[in-house]
């Protein structure tokens, strides 16, 4: 245990006492002061003082216009001048002097004190009902409740025992040990013990690794797996809790019809085909009502249940001493239980009406089968003692047969034809419990297995050779089950479950952390002994007709363990009921607070009803649900069958407790420090492939189906259930799984054959946040099919100190979109003072090691000619240069809003591709990837190119379609053949329109800054702090205003300078960048454009030679795609690059409008410079 010191020191002089007595103002802070909260104090003052003044908050004689110094009594205090004096001196100010360095975040970094006292004053919650940041708020009042008192050996070595102890020990472990032999009912015994103590080391460093709400199993295991795997293993805990309690009903009953009042049997049959019928359908109905009683007994209240545990405990207790009592007294007296055999065939005791085990009986004349009358010794056909007779009276005797004569033979005369083995072989008597001193240890050793229908034999008793199959109408004692070892395991281990009830007791626990471990190993300990010793005593006192009897049909229906029991079996009997009465109830007790636990953790949404419950919390809901599954495995109605169901689902939750500790071992987080250190991840490895390989070696069906259902709810909650993040393990093997790959996707550059598009979408949003082209993400969804790294960014303009809410909320309207397309991805928002310098930082920042997107996409910037802001199309095209120097593919949709929805699939046309240029592969790839998607899957695919006069167009297109054969792309193959021509005079005209249109816009715009700046320039250029502003990238958006405006302040600067050095460096810098020249020219420009001469130089002008032959260039394919392609679906071309000249990106941005001209829909792409796609395999 941590200890907590405090440590209470004197604020002042005058606190200490003695020192001023006579001073109400001291008197009243005296003493010992301990904080709380962050805003409250709690003084002790002493009980003889008066009443201080000084109010708190600064109220009373104090005012804001105190001076610095107030007198009292005599007594000055200094008031603090670091804090606000408004408030005076009182106890809390004057103490959080020493915290005033932090008083402004108080609110989100609280006190040491406040936490501890929170911490303190911690109460275990219902798990599953509040998270613990919800219970921990700071301000919740909370009504005071008692504190848990229970220790380790009431809290939970006792319940463990309880659980674990249960109906297979008294009705199922002596036939185990019958069929499996002693020896490998050890190993059974041994392999079951070991899983649970495996799975308890396990539990017990997860329960120790923090504090765990009270119900701790569910817990443990959700928190340590996530909600995935803890819902779906939640799930399968709490079906195994559901049939645990059915099975311990059925072993109820089955104690009350065989043993305690067999003729209260609802249903019984004549014929022995119909007995198992006929008792499985009066454990149905019994079992309905005793169901029914408890489930009215937990609803009524869990305190009657409580109350009942210790007696049922007892019972259990009891029953276990009486077994071993009995074992001991068998050495010296053993219990007098004949069985009687045919041969080595086990007689039926029920059969033997007369109870003589025996062919006939001489009997007096006039007396038949009266011979407890008769008044000399009986003589049967069997025995070889002469009879002894009455000297007084000497009657005639008479040969009767005995009522196992008339069951194997077709009349009750002596020459009736009888059953041949009946004929062949004699009746004898053995004892059924030979005692421990007889060694039948020997013969029980070895297994002897049986098929259903076989008659439990004695091998060591000897019998003719010839032994035809026994008939069902004879009364013999047969299997009703075929035995195997693998049966054996999976109908014993719920005998060794239970081992979660210390866990879940951990909200009334004194000191959970030291008590789980402790008592539930100590538990286990304990059973497990008892079952190994029981195993041993069994087979040394019992034969092994009797052991392989399930029912105790040999010993006239008793119950085989009760048979060993001292002073009587009925101790075992009556002890055994209550204890698996109390059991069940533990049972629905438990199993609806679980099913509560995991609805209110609402990670199962349809389960969000079973949280509900009565006022005061109690699950009415829950456990209705738990009745009606209870009910199923009580209409199977068979022990045998339910017991391996429930072996499953607590065998699944074992192996996701030793997979929870083995993998915070092995990921070595840091909150895992578990005050239990005696465990290691190779011990929950070994718990884990015992649990694996118990659950197959019971029954692979019904393991493959606790499979199914577990990986159902996993699958269920991760689609569609709440998300949680509870830090556990498996976020944890997440990351350490994604850095080990990251890590290795690092060692290189990827292979041709492993490219694949990792996009970065870029998109822009409105005034109000919305995504301005959503259809962006849409065509990127179809794209990537659901495949690969998907990165959608957008740039927030803005200070990040003042904006971090805004792109906080960007970043959830980009969620919320990519959940409504189904992007798989991450969303990235950056702040930047201009877009294109955030972009720029994305593109360049995005990613992480060999996870970063190779391809952008991005949005045509409309309407760009009417727009007078130049930042949208300027943006477009540095975006692009960008990305050329980044080595990035770009994508660029055109018209994006008339691109199809997921929803709109196209029924027919084609995809049409323009491979002008080769550009790594990227015009090939696309279309591929494109018609993987639904939408985009019934469309052919076209490639078209282009030709010129000297080349050859026939064996262009041939080894075109070689060339796709071999990426393996089916697509129709043409080659355009461009002709060589004169430049229009409409390519004239439109290269002269565009070059009138640039020179016009910049001369606007130089114009409107000069006019808007001149003032300001003249007033402000002397001020080192104005040339600062005018060189700052807050104001190159445009191109001539800004460089003639630091053109002219850099002169300025120069010619009004005398500053210093520091200032004539600065302005020399500046006037580097512009020169005189320069600033005339654009001057003069200026001018020009503002008188009517000037204007008629605009329009005289002549278009670039270049500009001419690119328009051409862009006229001529326009035309050949709008006549080939105008009825695409899709056409995907060469995106050409930008000029290397910034002055010509006007013209750029004309050429590409041109070149999309009439299409409906366009993707422009560009290449980033390497291979995207092989022929080779």
């Amino acid at each position: 245990m941590a200890s907590v010191r405090f440590t209470v020191t004197p604020t002042k002089a005058e606190d200490l006492p003695g020192l001023s007595d006579t001073s109400p103002d001291i008197s009243s802070r005296s003493g010992a002061r301990v904080r709380f909260g962050s805003r409250e104090s709690v003084n002790r003052s002493d009980p003889h003082s008066e009443t201080s003044t000084t109010t708190a908050g600064g109220g009373g004689a104090e005012t804001p216009d105190d001076s610095n110094t107030e007198q009292g009594d005599g007594n000055s205090k200094i008031s603090s001048v670091y804090i606000n004096n408004s408030h005076g001196v009182d106890d809390d100010d004057f103490y959080d002097r020493n915290l005033a360095l932090f008083e402004e975040e108080m609110d989100t970094r609280p006190k040491v004190s406040s936490l501890l006292s929170r911490l303190a004053n911690y109460t275990n919650l219902t798990q599953g009902a509040k998270e613990h940041e919800e219970a921990e708020s700071i301000g919740e009042k909370k009504k005071p409740g008692k504190a848990p008192q229970m220790g380790t050996f009431m809290g939970v070595y006792l319940p463990c025992l309880q659980n674990i102890f249960g109906v297979i020990l008294f009705l199922r472990l002596t036939w185990v040990v019958g069929n499996a032999g002693v020896l490998q009912a050890l190993s059974i015994v041994f392999i079951c013990c070991c899983c649970t103590m495996l799975t308890a080391i396990s539990m017990s460093a997860i329960a120790t690794n923090g504090v765990v709400p009270a119900g701790g199993s569910y817990f443990m295991i959700s928190r340590s797996l996530g909600p995935e795997f803890g819902g779906a293993v939640g799930i399968c805990f709490y079906l195994g809790t559901t049939f645990a309690g059915a099975m311990y009903i059925l072993g109820a009953i089955e104690i009350l019809l065989m043993y305690i009042a067999p003729k209260a049997a609802i249903f019984e049959s004549n014929s022995p085909e119909g007995e198992a019928a006929a008792m499985l359908n009066n454990m149905r109905v019994y079992g309905s009502i005793c169901l029914l009683l408890m489930s009215l007994l937990v609803f009524v209240g869990v305190k009657y249940v409580n109350k009942l545990a210790s007696i049922f405990l007892a019972c259990v207790i009891v029953s276990i001493v009486s077994i071993y009592a009995g074992a001991l007294v068998s050495a010296f007296k053993p219990p007098q239980f004949p069985v009687c055999m045919l041969g080595n065939r086990t007689i039926n005791g029920h059969a033997i009406v007369d109870s003589e085990c025996a062919k006939t009986l001489l009997l007096p004349a006039g007396e038949p089968e009266e011979s407890d009358h008769a008044n000399f010794t009986i003589s049967t056909e069997n025995s070889t003692a002469a009879p002894t007779f009455d000297p007084g009276h000497i009657p005639a005797l008479v040969e009767f047969t005995t009522s196992l004569w008339k069951q194997f033979c077709r009349g009750p005369e002596l020459n009736a034809s009888c059953d041949e083995y009946f004929t062949s072989n004699n009746f004898s008597q053995i004892e059924g419990i030979p005692g421990l001193a007889s060694g039948i240890i020997s013969e029980n050793v070895w297994s002897s297995y049986v098929s259903k229908g076989d008659v439990v034999e004695k091998a060591s008793v000897s019998s003719s050779h010839f032994a035809p199959p026994a008939s069902n109408h004879q009364p013999y004692v047969f299997a009703d089950i075929t035995t195997s070892f693998t049966l054996l395991v999976g109908i014993f281990f719920p005998s060794v479950t239970g081992i979660m009830a210390g866990s879940n007791r951990s909200g009334d626990l004194k000191d959970a952390q030291r008590s789980i471990p402790i008592g539930t190993i100590l538990a286990i300990l304990t059973t497990s002994i008892v079952y190994l010793t029981s195993v041993v005593l069994f087979g040394a006192c019992i034969d092994g007709v009797v052991l392989r009897d399930k029912f105790g049909d040999s010993v006239k229906g008793n119950l085989v363990v009760g048979t060993l029991a001292w002073p009587t079996p009925w101790v075992i009997v009556i002890g055994s009921f209550f204890s698996t009465c109390g059991a069940g109830l533990q049972s629905l007790t438990g199993a609806p607070r679980l099913l509560q636990a995991i609805a209110k953790d609402n990670i199962i949404p349809f389960l969000r009803v079973f949280g509900h419950g009565k006022a005061n919390g109690e699950p009415t809901w829950a456990l209705l649900l738990t009745g009606l599954i209870a009910e199923l495995g009580i209409l199977i109605a068979s022990l045998d069958l339910v017991a391996p169901i429930l072996t499953m689902f607590f065998l699944m939750c074992y192996l996701f407790v030793n997979l929870a500790c083995a993998l915070q071992t092995l990921l070595r987080t840091p909150n895992w420090r578990p005050r239990f250190s005696y465990y290691h991840w190779t011990l929950s490895f070994l718990g884990m492939i015992i649990c694996l390989a118990l659950m197959f070696i019971s029954s692979w069906l019904y393991a493959i189906i606790a499979m199914v259902i577990a990986g159902m709810i996993y699958k269920y909650i991760e689609y569609n259930g709440a998300e949680k993040e509870w830090g556990d393990g498996i976020r944890g093997l997440s990351l350490s799984a994604a850095r080990y790959a990251l890590l290795r996707l690092e060692e290189g550059p990827p292979h041709t054959k492993n490219w694949r598009p990792q996009l970065l979408v870029l998109l822009k949003l409105d005034e109000d946040a919305h995504v301005k082209s959503p259809r962006l993400l849409t065509f990127a969804s179809q794209l990537k099919a659901g495949k690969g790294l998907t990165i959608v960014g957008t740039v927030v303009s803005g200070n990040f100190l003042q904006s971090y809410g805004e792109a906080l909320a960007a970043e959830q309207t980009l969620k919320h979109l990519m959940d409504k397309e189904r992007v798989k991805g991450f969303c990235q928002c950056i702040v930047a003072q201009k877009p294109r310098e955030g972009i720029s930082h994305m593109i360049q920042s995005s990613g992480l090691g060999g996870m970063k997107p190779n391809t952008v996409v991005m949005g045509w910037p409309h309407a760009w000619r009417q727009s007078e802001d130049p930042q949208s199309w300027k943006t477009f095209i540095n975006t692009v240069r960008v990305t050329t120097a980044g080595h990035l593919a770009l994508l660029v949709p055109k018209n994006i809003s008339l691109f199809p929805s997921n929803s709109e699939p196209c029924t027919e046309g084609y995809i049409d591709v323009w491979w002008i240029v080769h550009d790594g592969g990227m015009l090939m790839l696309l279309p591929f990837l494109l018609r993987q998607h639904k939408v985009w899957r019934k469309c052919g695919m076209r490639i078209f190119t282009v030709a010129q006069m000297e080349d050859n167009s026939i064996q262009m297109k041939k080894d075109l379609a070689t060339f796709l054969y071999h990426l393996r792309i089916e697509a129709e193959v043409e080659v355009v053949e461009m002709h060589d021509s004169d430049i229009s005079a409409y390519t004239y005209e439109r290269t002269l329109m565009m070059e009138q249109r640039s020179q016009m816009l910049r001369q606007m715009r130089l114009s409107k800054s000069d006019r808007e700046r001149e003032a300001q320039l003249v007033k402000d250029r002397n001020s080192m702090l104005r040339l600062t502003s005018i060189g700052s990238d807050e104001e190159d958006d445009t191109d001539g205003g800004e460089r003639e405006r630091a053109a002219s302040g850099g002169g300025d600067g120069e010619g009004g300078g005398g500053g210093g050095s520091g200032n004539c460096e600065h302005n020399r810098r500046v006037q580097m960048t512009w020169t005189k020249q320069r600033t005339l020219h654009y001057r003069a420009a200026h001018s020009g454009c503002s008188t009517p001469e000037g204007f008629r130089d605009m329009l005289s002008i002549r278009p670039d030679h270049s500009n001419v032959r690119r328009m051409h260039t862009a006229v001529k394919l326009n035309e050949v795609i709008a006549n080939k392609s105008h009825d695409a679906r899709l056409v995907l071309l060469n995106m050409p690059g930008p000029p290397r000249n910034a002055e010509g990106d006007e013209n750029y941005m004309e050429f590409l409008e041109v070149l999309t001209e009439g299409l409906e829909r366009v993707l422009l792409v560009r290449g980033g410079g390497s291979e995207v796609i092989t022929i080779y395999s």
